[in-house]
């Protein structure tokens, strides 16, 4: 177990990266409103394809990881 603590956070941080990376490829293509909250009704109505839908999907996927990572360091610590 302790492996795995001492791994813990340098696989946050390499995932945190990869989610930032993954936002910020997602955000290229939309407008600077877009960014910042602003209105962009032409993407409501838009369906991700290919490589964008590649993208957003793995965003999530690195996204959830990264929550199970912390919450694994969180209960690691108390135990």
């Amino acid at each position: 177990m302790e492996a795995v603590s001492t791994l813990l956070p340098y696989a946050e941080i390499v995932l945190s990266l990869l989610v930032i990376i993954g936002v910020v490829l997602q955000q290229r293509g939309a407008s600077l409103g877009g960014a910042f909250g602003g209105d962009n009704f032409s993407s409501t109505f838009y369906k991700r394809r290919g490589a964008e839908l590649f993208l957003f999907r793995a965003t999530i996927v690195l996204s959830i990881l990264l929550v199970l990572t912390a919450l694994t360091g969180f209960f690691l610590q108390g135990a």
